[in-house]
């Protein structure tokens, strides 16, 4: 019997199935055992990778309950890169979409954080605006002025209390209150941190993000909050490096 390279992969990433038939080794010797060893180490390395990209959730769900539903996804979402920083992008879709953790509700939202960390960790580096540059811009011609923003930046919408939640869980940080919250990761230096985003402000930079002017982003800051303040947002966008060039019209 061929073992086809798709049942070699499903039996090693479901332990639940027998091993496949017509296994051997470089000399011709059956290689079951062998199998049964490369298969328990493909899914303890995965499980580590994990817990490793995603330590809240980890914590949130305990070490035996994190490994059940670690094994679930491994089987449903196996590597689709050799590099495994990228492993473990589906993981917060599928926590949303998983019957058995439908009662906690708030660990996608946790995990889209714990991923947008990430991947902020490992975006490419860029040279910042100064705060001393946006300063150098005439007054007349601060309303239309649009923004290019760090490849590391990346907002989020949760329902939830998903900054507090994993400020809790990560940073030993007061128990999360019911409220729902708006983040903004950034990088200022080497380490990206998320940032509880101001009313309005979430509006604001989604639409800076998108390539609107800076008054039509503060209009819709000020649309979804009266307490929306332009400048204490871009004041934090500009102490973190959250800006790569201002676009100033001529």
């Amino acid at each position: 019997m061929t073992v086809t390279h798709s049942i070699f992969r499903e039996a090693v990433l479901n332990g639940a199935l027998a091993r496949p038939e017509g296994l051997s080794d470089a000399t011709g010797q059956p290689a079951g055992r062998r199998f049964d060893v490369y298969r328990n180490n493909v899914a303890v390395s995965l499980t580590e990778a994990l817990a490793t990209g995603f330590p809240a959730i980890a914590k949130l769900l305990g070490d035996e309950n994190f490994r059940s539903v670690a094994g679930v996804f491994l089987r449903q979402s196996p590597p689709s890169s050799p590099l495994m920083m990228h492993y473990g992008a589906e993981f917060p879709t599928f926590l949303q979409d998983f019957e058995p953790l439908a009662h906690l509700g708030y660990l996608a939202d946790v995990a889209r954080l714990e991923m947008a960390l990430r991947r902020a960790y490992h975006a490419a580096d860029c040279a910042p605006v100064s705060p001393e540059a946006l300063a150098a811009i005439p007054p007349e011609n601060l309303a239309d002025i649009t923004f290019q923003f760090a490849p590391a930046v990346s907002v989020q919408r949760s329902a939830w209390p998903v900054h507090a939640i994993w400020a809790f869980n990560m940073q030993d940080g007061p128990k999360p209150e019911a409220v729902a919250q708006d983040v903004v990761v950034l990088r200022a230096e080497f380490d990206p941190v998320p940032h509880v985003l101001p009313p309005g402000g979430y509006e604001c930079i989604t639409a800076l993000m998108a390539g609107a002017k800076l008054n039509i982003a503060a209009e819709f800051g000020t649309d979804a909050s009266s307490d929306f303040d332009l400048g204490t947002l871009l004041g934090l966008l500009l102490t973190s490096n959250a800006l790569s060039s201002i676009d100033v019209p001529t």
